[in-house]
């Protein structure tokens, strides 16, 4: 329903809040309560002078009752309707937000915290399955432990020990207990984020993933000027590694981006996009450039320059996530394996040939991405020694998905689709997550 078309019930609600008859209203305002009644009831239009009579009598701006909820409550609104499978009435959603604003934005702060929580989770749920300093630490203390209870058992079960047995075997679970405490105070301090965790950065490439995220992936320094002291453009940048590793593998990166920007300005992309516009295909013939470069060109240069909004995944060999800038509808996992249907794997096993597809993820109003993959070799070639290959994945939103639409994951252990094929553990979350 239209938002002009609710004004009479926006003008009722009012009346009624404030305990006014209706013929004290008409009367105020020079008309009959009959024909009050019917704008009340959406059966006539108001505007002009009578609106502004009766905004004045209720106490509220015109706009009030002619608008009525604003865009982002709306917006809120339509996004908490799809938590659940119940389908609520998208059509009087309107009548809903006005008849009852405070209900409304009630819900649509419940669905933002649902959404918020719901975002918690699967983070917390990824780190757990995967943080390498979490699982060390467990399997170390389920190891003390055990070894403990067996020697424990040892000496309660046998009735008679030499005494010099007794003593080593006492020596063993002194030495044990102050490892399991030592391992169970790191562990206590790295989930409370205090002592020596690094502000929770387990990995030198998670303080380098955190560190590219508050820069927004981009340099403007090495924009400017590609042969800038690397050392220089980190502090200006205000980098500072709890984790020496995290140092080099920042100067690494700042390495590749000069050698990018030297090779593709941003001038010429943003030439380039204006002729060609956003279609990656033709962005690359009309650069001139090897996709590998204008994958990461166009993840590190901003929505007004390269057209869109790219995120970047890129990798080894392995499969080892090297690069992540994820997007909202597509997260990366932090740690550990990702989802082995991604173009980003197949284009391992097909170099330099380049790879598309239209793809979503699972989660509540599901979106559709773009996604276009290559791989290429690192390095020259001997007979010695395998090549090295490394594989880009870039990926754009690209609208709401359809019936044509792949559906992928983040991992395994946090992805709800039952029936994937390519599945290669459980998933923790139940099928009403």
């Amino acid at each position: 329903m239209a938002r002009s078309a609710l004004t009479g019930t926006r003008i009722r609600e009012r009346r009624l809040v404030l305990g006014l008859k209706q013929a004290s209203l008409a009367k105020a305002v020079d008309i009959s309560p009959s024909y009050l009644n019917l704008i009340e009831h959406n059966r006539r239009s108001i505007g002009g002078k009578l609106l502004s009579a009766i905004a004045q009598v209720l106490e509220v701006e015109s706009a009030a009752l002619t608008e009525g909820a604003e865009v982002a409550l709306m917006a809120d609104l339509r996004e908490a309707a799809t938590v659940s499978d119940i389908v609520p009435e998208i059509d009087r959603l309107e009548e809903f937000a006005g008849r009852f604003p405070g209900w409304a934005r009630l819900l649509a702060d419940l669905g933002t915290r649902v959404t918020s929580l719901e975002q918690t989770v699967e983070t917390l749920t990824d780190r757990l399955a995967h943080d390498p300093f979490l699982s060390d630490a467990l399997h170390d203390i389920l190891t003390t432990v055990t070894a403990i209870r067996s020697t424990a058992g040892i000496l309660t079960d046998t009735q008679e020990i030499e005494p010099d047995w007794q003593r080593r075997f006492l020596r063993n679970i002194g030495e044990d207990s102050e490892r399991l405490s030592g391992t169970s105070q790191s562990l206590v301090a790295y989930l409370d984020g205090v002592e020596d965790v690094h502000d929770g950065k387990s990995a030198p490439q998670e303080e380098l993933d955190e560190f590219l995220a508050a820069q927004g992936f981009h340099f403007p320094q090495l924009e400017a000027d590609p042969d800038r002291d690397l050392d220089a453009v980190l502090a200006e940048a205000g980098f500072s590694a709890h984790l020496p590793a995290a140092r080099a593998l920042a100067l690494t990166h700042l390495r590749d981006y000069a050698a990018d920007a030297r090779a593709m300005p941003m001038g010429a992309v943003r030439e380039a996009v204006a002729r060609a516009g956003p279609s990656l295909p033709a962005l690359a013939e009309a650069l001139g450039a090897d996709l590998f470069t204008l994958f990461r060109r166009l993840a590190a240069l901003p929505a007004e320059v390269a057209g869109q909004t790219y995120g970047l995944a890129t990798c080894d060999a392995s499969g080892t996530l090297i690069f992540r800038k994820p997007l909202d509808g597509f997260a990366l996992p932090r740690f550990g394996s990702a989802c082995a249907l991604w173009p980003l794997f197949q284009a391992l096993s097909v170099p330099h040939q380049p790879l598309r597809a239209r793809l979503t993820m699972p989660g509540r109003g599901e979106r559709g991405f773009d996604v276009y993959a290559t791989a290429r070799a690192v390095g020259p070639a001997h007979f010695s020694s395998p090549a090295r290959v490394e594989a880009a994945m870039l990926f754009t939103p690209a609208g709401p998905a359809d019936s044509k639409t792949g559906h992928v994951g983040v991992s395994c252990r946090i992805c709800p689709i039952s029936d994937c094929p390519a599945r290669r553990e459980p998933t923790i979350l139940s099928a009403t997550f």
